[in-house]
């Protein structure tokens, strides 16, 4: 059975900081690459970011390109999102999945939210 358990979410001021962690469980790790996804309030489901997986690529959507760093512990199932200079306008919901242009399974965790506000 898959399992994604996100945490690390809270409330910060912009231009602050989270790291965002995903201990995934049901599948072989280290064989998958790794993303994050964030559905804002009242807005669809967006890829953020993405690792492959012995963690040599990452790739970043535009909005977080320079301020976000994903990575990975294959050892302990988990993917991390580094997140700086955080914006009002990265208050979402954040999750994780395997695979890269697309979420390779149909189980979702629950999320870990994030709210930027002052």
């Amino acid at each position: 059975q898959v399992q994604f358990v996100e945490s690390g979410g809270g409330l910060v001021q912009p231009g602050g900081s989270l790291r965002l962690s995903c201990t995934a469980s049901g599948f072989t790790f280290s064989t998958y690459a790794m993303s994050w996804y964030r559905q804002g309030p009242g807005k669809e489901r967006e890829l953020v970011a993405t690792i492959s997986s012995i963690g040599g690529l990452t790739t970043y959507a535009g909005s977080v390109k320079g301020r976000f760093t994903i990575s990975r512990h294959n050892a302990l199932t988990t993917v991390y999102l580094q997140m700086n200079s955080l914006k009002p306008e990265d208050t979402a919901v954040y999750y994780c999945n395997a695979g890269s242009m697309a979420p390779s399974f149909s189980s979702w965790g629950q999320g870990t939210q994030v709210t930027v506000s002052s």
